[in-house]
């Protein structure tokens, strides 16, 4: 069929494409050169064709310019042809572009499997200039900018690359930019810009172009890369990320997402697949602020510098604080083992009651037991002992290094500490390549994946396959293990650390004792060295119990599914836990799920994101690097060379001994992997985090919080990881 833009509409991208489609609307909003559009099938335009103009001819595919995959740049569009031949001419090759590399591999990763293509024929429009506007900033993503680039005559050079356009960038009336265009044309145009967006209720990337007559507009299709902001009052808002704590910034399904809002013990809201939580109550005090900032500066310093960046800005207004609070006496620690023993009871008693639970009476006893679960996450003894080795661990350091000149001592002095669940579990896996090496026809021993295999990559999502669901990526590690190292190996390098903290805590007390007031504080590092190496194991634990009761609810909920009357059983994973326990399920909602789901995974989450749209991820302001270098934040010490291993997932891991691995982010179930670095780099992390941890607890020189290691790093490079200073040279 051959079908006339003004009589399209946003309803049938399926027949005519989403470029066409969107053209269409566009006619209700706008002016829109005269055109019609060829759907896929016999081609006849007789009769239709001024054979003297010159036509646009552009593709439109079923699958273009949708919301969540833009195709920008992957089909062909051609100007200024001429007459009925050479435009039949070139609708074919509109049609062809169809099945180019480029374009298959774009819909291979984007999950879409097939596509048609129809063809637009417009009229040219004899530009004075043309250009592309964005009615949101597509770097920052703040939804209150308007970016306009424009170059004479026609766009098709800055849409290729071949010319720098001028740059105009608009924000409540203000232009800042000059070229082709007067302010007060920026400025209708804009306006015109933000009607479109109004019109298709999202931040829209439009092409344009200017007659003597006015304005014309030729394209307009949603910005794709600009992360969702979470719901909200329409007042001003700061959100943190909670994947950048967690480490583990990847998209999350629905139910994942759901469990998360329900055990917070502070509210969360989710955007992108992403979890956030509001912090904007606490900005808008000076203690609240400096709380966030001391916080934040531990834990994820790029998240500092970006909230530093919010603060500077006035971006929330400040008030004057409210009473402190009372003085807390001090308390006596908590043992670790009473600690380990409260989680182990509740999780047995948990086992035991939830059996032969089904249908509501199941998920209103899950809804019940996230109560226990809160109770164990909010204990004051256990964050006593959380803060009792992080403030120790501060306060080694920075004495450590102002009177010995000793850096970051403390990640010798935690070798090999006690009841440290994650380190265990990667010895464990050591002691199971043994049993292997001797027994191959063994497989993976029950008491391991009893212990261990309720972990997995991102684990924090509870949809997830657990290694005891499917233990396929434990099987190169232990081929490595059995490959890279002699029996007994787990229990040698438990012992070597030990001794290296022993040795290293003497070597340090004896160099105080020669200092003058020598005495006292060797007898005070002492007191945290003890302090420390109590304590640094059970920073592992609290979210070893949170993983472990996921997995017991998870196996109740995947019984559970079986008898849900689902399409597919992975469609659990798409319905909000609320959903589940109300019995709704729509297929409908669920594909449309799963396409979000799709999207979501190629976005990138920021540190911060405020309601006006606008992503801050931080930087570093350091003088102090190398020429070329990486900055970072330095969590294990020691300088090392070697080949970067860059590897997004763990399926990938196929490492050499020696080899460094760079990544995005890592949780426990990384910890095997470990065994055989001689370093790490990670694009997320603090020096409490998991990966910083277990790096110094293996003695891995390790660099935190790289930005963009795994795009700047090219996988087999030979780089330096200077674990003491904080950065990573490639060489």
């Amino acid at each position: 069929m051959v079908l006339h833009l003004a009589d399209l509409d946003r309803t049938q991208i399926a027949l005519v494409g989403g470029k066409a489609a969107a053209l269409g609307e566009l006619t209700r909003v706008v002016r829109v050169p005269a055109g019609f559009v060829v759907t896929p099938g016999p081609v006849e335009i007789a009769g239709r064709i001024d054979e003297g103009k010159g036509y646009a001819v552009r593709s439109s595919a079923t699958a273009e310019d949708l919301p969540t995959a833009s195709f920008a740049g992957q089909h062909e569009s051609y100007l200024n042809v001429v007459g009925s031949h050479a435009i039949l001419e070139h609708i074919e090759l509109c049609r062809a572009s169809l099945f180019t590399e480029r374009a298959v591999t774009y819909r291979e990763r984007q999950g879409i499997e097939s596509a048609q293509m129809a063809v637009i024929v417009q009229e040219m429009v004899p530009a004075r200039a043309a250009g592309v506007m964005f009615t949101a900033d597509p770097v920052s993503g703040n939804r209150h900018v308007a970016v306009v680039e424009a170059v004479p005559g026609l766009a098709d050079d800055l849409v290729s690359g071949r010319v720098t356009p001028d740059t105009y960038r608009v924000r409540d009336g203000v232009v800042v930019g000059s070229g082709p265009l007067t302010e007060a044309q920026v400025l209708e145009l804009v306006g015109l810009g933000r009607r479109i967006q109004a019109h298709f209720g999202s931040p829209q990337d439009i092409e344009w172009c200017l007659a003597e007559d006015g304005f014309w507009f030729v394209q307009s299709r949603p910005i794709t890369t600009l992360f969702p902001i979470p719901e909200n009052d329409g007042g001003k808002h700061v959100w943190v990320s909670v994947g950048h704590q967690q480490m583990m910034t990847d998209a999350m399904k629905p139910l994942g997402i759901s469990f998360w809002r329900m055990m917070a013990l502070a509210p969360m809201h989710d955007a992108g697949g992403r979890l956030f939580i509001d912090i904007t109550a606490r900005l808008a005090t000076p203690s609240g602020r400096a709380s966030l900032l001391a916080t934040l500066g531990r834990s994820e310093p790029l998240s500092r510098d970006a909230l530093e960046t919010i603060i500077e800005r006035g971006f929330i207004p400040s008030e004057p604080d409210g009473p402190p609070p009372p003085a807390r006496g001090e308390k006596e620690l908590p043992e670790v083992a009473v600690l380990i023993e409260r989680t182990q009871t509740s999780l047995a008693a948990l086992k035991e009651t939830i059996r032969g639970k089904s249908g509501a009476d199941l998920l209103d006893f899950i809804r019940e037991d996230i109560r226990e679960l809160q109770r164990l996450m909010s204990d004051p003894e256990s964050f006593q002992a959380l803060m009792a080795f992080m403030e120790a661990s501060f306060w080694l350091n920075e004495n450590l290094e102002a009177w010995l000149g000793e850096r970051n001592a403390i990640d010798t002095l935690t070798l090999s500490v006690p009841n440290n669940v994650t380190s265990e579990m990667g010895l464990a896996l050591l002691d199971v390549a043994d049993t292997l090496r001797e027994h191959p026809e063994a497989g993976i021993p029950a008491a391991f994946l009893e212990k261990y295999g309720m972990r997995c990559a991102a684990e924090i999502d509870i949809t997830r396959p657990r290694w005891s669901e499917d233990p396929s990526p434990l099987l190169p590690l232990l081929q490595a293990h059995i490959r890279d190292f002699a029996p007994g190996e787990a229990q040698r390098r438990f012992a070597d650390g030990l001794r290296r903290a022993q040795e290293k805590e003497q070597e340090i007390l004896e160099r105080l004792r020669a200092l003058p007031d020598g005495e006292q504080k060797a007898d005070e590092v002492k007191r945290r060295i003890d302090r420390v190496r109590r304590y640094a194991g059970y920073r592992e634990f609290p979210k070893y119990g949170i993983i472990s009761r996921f997995w017991i609810y998870k196996q109740a909920l995947l019984a559970e599914a079986e008898r849900l009357s689902l399409r597919e059983k992975g469609d659990i994973d798409f319905l909000r836990f609320e959903e589940l326990q109300s019995g709704h399920y729509d297929e409908k909602l669920v594909q449309a799920r799963k396409e979000a789901y799709r999207w979501h995974q190629t976005l990138t989450p920021p540190r911060m994101l405020t309601s006006e749209g606008e992503c801050i991820s931080g930087a570093y302001r350091r003088e102090d690097l190398p020429p070329g270098a990486l900055a970072g934040l330095p969590v294990s010490a020691g300088v090392v060379e070697g080949r970067a291993r860059v590897i997004l997932t763990m399926a990938e891991a196929h490492l050499e001994p020696g080899d460094i691995l760079v990544t995005r982010f890592t949780d426990p179930s990384w910890t095997p992997l470990f065994l055989g670095l001689s370093g790490l780099v990670a694009e997320v992390g603090g020096m409490m985090t998991h990966g910083s941890v277990i790096a110094r607890e293996y003695g891995l020189p390790a660099v935190v919080a790289v930005e963009r290691a795994t795009r700047l790093i090219r996988d087999g490079q030979r780089i330096r990881v200077d674990g003491t200073n904080g950065f990573v040279e490639l060489l």
